[in-house]
């Protein structure tokens, strides 16, 4: 933990008892992997997903850090891998508070070809990865969530203003956070809150493929109000507290994590 996050560590257990799946983490860049960390440090017990054998190497070492119980394979691609996660997780807990959805992906070609030059399977991979994923992983969630509970998936600004370069990415973030709002709707009558968390540009891998990203960063940067860029565990502590019962009258927003950089013309 580096030292502008000192102040938030302590004995703040507002989220013990939790029992928290976490999906996208690749490797320690990853903003699932702030958000693990952050459940875990406010005392959620936290399961933890991996793409692939490929990716495992990568995720396991953190996966035994915060003692995630359960470990286990998905790629949303792939048939009944999703709901065998969610069937292990009724086996061991039988509950679910908290769902955290990290992931997305786009053809290269049809990411830095722009828009008019996306393929219609490329677009259509692209939303099924990265929004309707979300959709699937909420509707096997919600009958787990018994004591209500919060859903969480990770969109960003190009999908509400024109970032470039990001291309297909933001017309398929607009779908997922308008079906944030959908779902928000849906789902509020069994007490279960979605948010779209939408964090600042982070150097993580799946923005490395975004053409001429750090140059991205660095006007972020020069843009935000706070004068700098977010980290994962500035991901990771917002999420957490949204979790909580201080947030629990919150639902159905978009949540800005970029040091106010989205407030500026």
């Amino acid at each position: 933990m580096n030292s502008k996050h000192e102040a938030a560590a302590g004995n703040n257990q507002a989220l013990a008892g939790k029992k928290a799946l976490v999906v996208g983490i690749a490797n320690e860049s990853s903003i699932a992997w702030g958000c693990a960390q952050a459940f875990k440090e406010l005392g959620a017990e936290v399961a933890v997903t991996f793409l692939n054998e490929k990716a495992r190497p990568h995720v396991e070492p953190l996966a035994r850090a915060i003692e995630a119980p359960l470990f286990l394979p998905l790629d949303v691609t792939q048939p009944g891998q999703l709901e065998a996660v969610f069937e292990q997780i009724e086996a061991r807990w039988g509950k679910l508070d908290i769902v955290l959805h990290s992931i997305a992906f786009a053809p290269k070609e049809d990411l830095q070809g722009g828009l008019l030059s996306c393929s219609a399977e490329g677009f259509g991979k692209a939303m099924d990865v990265s929004c309707h994923s979300f959709i699937r992983m909420a509707k096997l969630a919600a009958p787990l969530m018994t004591d209500g509970g919060t859903l969480f998936a990770m969109s960003y600004h190009g999908a509400n203003k024109v970032v470039p370069n990001y291309n297909v990415m933001g017309p398929v973030k607009a779908a997922l956070e308008a079906s944030c709002r959908y779902l928000a709707f849906e789902l509020g009558h069994q007490g279960i809150r979605v948010h779209a968390i939408s964090p600042g540009p982070l150097k993580t891998r799946a923005a490395s493929g975004i053409k001429d990203f750090e140059a991205l960063l660095h006007e972020t940067e020069q843009r935000a109000p706070l004068g700098e860029l977010v980290d994962i565990l500035d991901v990771g502590y917002a999420c957490a507290y949204m979790a909580t019962r201080y947030a629990r009258h919150i639902s159905g927003n978009t949540v800005y994590i970029d040091g106010g950089a989205n407030i500026m013309a």
